[in-house]
């Protein structure tokens, strides 16, 4: 790719955003700028601060993030920012451009495609989530609804308009050709990475998460629980465990669900439950490291919905995983084909409670070194090598 050439990244979180979009959009836009002059339009406030020579030029858009549990506020706020995503791309966008988002907020790809269309650019959207299918599947939308109909409706239009959508699970192919107009040749799949080097980390008394801990074994949750997720499966499955004194939950992260965790505890005080508010980055290979099992708990139709990022940490550190989850969603495939964990039925407390038991007698050393090569293969280089021969593809074709 040539200095020439020019990317523009979309993108609602950036940093100073903690979210893990925010950190995977800026390290894509801070490896392309090496190759490329990269714009970011940004909706962080902040994110356009204290410049610095080789890094992409940002260029804020005004933007209103009220809490996730007020929905009707949070839609009125993502559509404001869509709209606004929209003048920003047609004012600066030029002709033969490449462009690249991320469904968040769900409705800006539609606007994404439709600016790139009209200015001549080329668009990839990297599909983190699924939408409507992400909406069913965290009950906020009911499948027949007119919405969800609508949203389907306007898919098809949008991935044809689209010249690429990149894909972090395999799960994910299947429901993007059912729409016409997608075919393979649009599809690339480029995984997200692990943030962590890998290699075992072994169970250390003294871990300062673990030492105030009796328990020979601790199961470990972690990061943002969203909507898709289910913390009740995992509460309940530690309420069924009670009575098993060599067990305990380590619980942490933030989101709604951490929210409605706290409100469980304070009222079932389990003694075998420690909730730990948002652990930042320096100390989170500290904390994951804590566990001896860690679990990643979905509602049901996850597969091909949503792939979980903070699995691939979780496997660089040598750590086994329970997934709740389909067994074809992503996660799920990577955990069975190499024998690195557990799937238990979505909805299931009593089958998670009966895998933790089996996970804490479990005698299978060899599954640490597994998972650990593994994580290998979610690489940063090499899905930043994929980033760069798709844009310098697409930047070469707008001549033709």
């Amino acid at each position: 790719m040539q200095k020439s050439g020019r990317v523009v990244v979309v993108s609602q979180h950036y940093p100073p955003d903690p979210s893990t979009t925010a950190a995977i959009m800026a390290a894509i836009s801070e490896r392309i700028a090496h190759e490329a002059d990269v714009l970011v339009l940004s909706g962080t406030a902040g994110s356009a601060a204290a410049p610095s020579a080789g890094k992409p030029g940002i260029v804020e858009i005004r933007n209103w993030m009220p809490g996730k549990a007020v929905l009707l506020k949070r839609a009125l706020a993502e559509l404001l920012f869509t709209a606004r995503t929209f003048v920003a791309m047609l004012a600066r966008l030029r002709r033969g451009d490449v462009t690249l988002t991320v469904p968040a907020p769900f409705m800006l790809p539609y606007a994404f495609a439709l600016a790139a269309k009209l200015k001549g650019a080329r668009s990839v959207l990297i599909m983190h989530d699924l939408y409507p299918d992400v909406l069913v599947m965290a009950g906020l939308l009911e499948p027949g609804s007119w919405l969800a109909k609508a949203m389907h409706a306007l898919n098809g239009p949008m991935f044809r308009a689209l010249d690429a959508v990149v894909i972090i699970g395999r799960d994910t192919e299947r429901l993007l050709l059912r729409y016409r107009g997608m075919n393979r040749d649009k599809i690339r799949f480029i995984p997200n990475w692990a943030t962590l080097a890998p290699g075992v980390r072994l169970i250390a008394p003294d871990n300062p998460y673990r030492s105030s801990l009796a328990a020979r074994y601790v199961v470990g949750l972690s990061g943002n629980l969203g909507f898709t997720h289910d913390p009740v499966i995992v509460f309940e499955a530690a309420r069924l465990l009670c009575g098993s004194s060599d067990i305990h939950f380590l619980l942490s992260g933030w989101g709604v669900g951490f929210e409605q965790l706290k409100g469980m505890q304070a009222e079932a005080k389990l003694p075998n439950v420690t909730l730990v508010d948002r652990v930042e980055d320096e100390q989170l290979e500290t904390f994951l490291s804590a566990a001896n099992v860690w679990i990643i708990p979905y509602r049901k139709n996850v597969a091909g919905v949503s792939v979980p990022s903070r699995f691939y940490n979780l496997l660089a550190i040598g750590r086994p995983v329970i997934l709740v989850s389909e067994a074809d969603a992503e996660a799920a495939l990577t955990v069975t084909e190499h024998d690195v964990g557990w799937i238990v039925t979505p909805g299931r407390p009593d089958q998670l409670a009966e895998t933790v038991r089996r996970a804490a007698t479990s005698q299978d050393p060899g599954r640490a070194e597994r998972a650990t090569e593994i994580s290998r293969r979610f690489d940063f280089n090499a899905a930043m090598a994929g980033y760069s021969d798709l844009i310098r593809e697409l930047a070469q074709k707008k001549s033709d």
